[in-house]
């Protein structure tokens, strides 16, 4: 169940493909399929979240502290919008491709959502960021066990 591990940790909003992948090549996987798993994991609550954003902001506005540790990751979101600004949907891939704290497929879904992005192009364009981040990863992650 070792895979089943990994697929959790690249799922997670703060790991990530920075925890999924290092944890993939520790657990033994080879680079391809720590990559691959990885970037399913990594993707996998995408649609889910871009589908549901909307019901879920409602919902947490109505417990007041949710809804306030929800405000300040809005807030911190909204300070990174600027790339998407400048160049759209490149930019989300752009944003998610970096593999950095506050940056990642779970900001890149809210701050879609914030801006009022097309939720297919922004799935998309998500996935194509993750799998950037993934070989970003994986090249770093496999010079650091050398």
């Amino acid at each position: 169940m070792k895979w089943l591990e990994v697929l959790i940790v690249s799922a997670m909003p703060f790991s990530e493909l920075r925890g999924g992948i290092p944890l993939a090549l520790y657990l033994g996987f080879d680079p391809i399929s720590a990559y691959v798993l990885c970037v399913l994991g990594n993707f996998a609550p995408i649609p889910f979240l871009l589908l549901t954003l909307g019901l879920i902001e409602r919902t947490v506005s109505k417990v007041p502290i949710v809804s306030e540790i929800y405000g300040r990751i809005v807030k911190r979101t909204e300070r990174r919008r600027d790339i998407v600004d400048k160049y759209g949907y490149f930019g989300l891939t752009l944003f998610v491709a970096i593999p950095l704290p506050v940056t990642g497929a779970w900001t890149g879904s809210l701050l879609s959502f914030l801006l009022g992005l097309d939720k297919l192009k922004s799935a998309l364009h998500i996935l194509l960021g993750i799998m950037v981040a993934g070989v970003i990863v994986l090249g770093t992650s496999m010079l650091a066990l050398r």
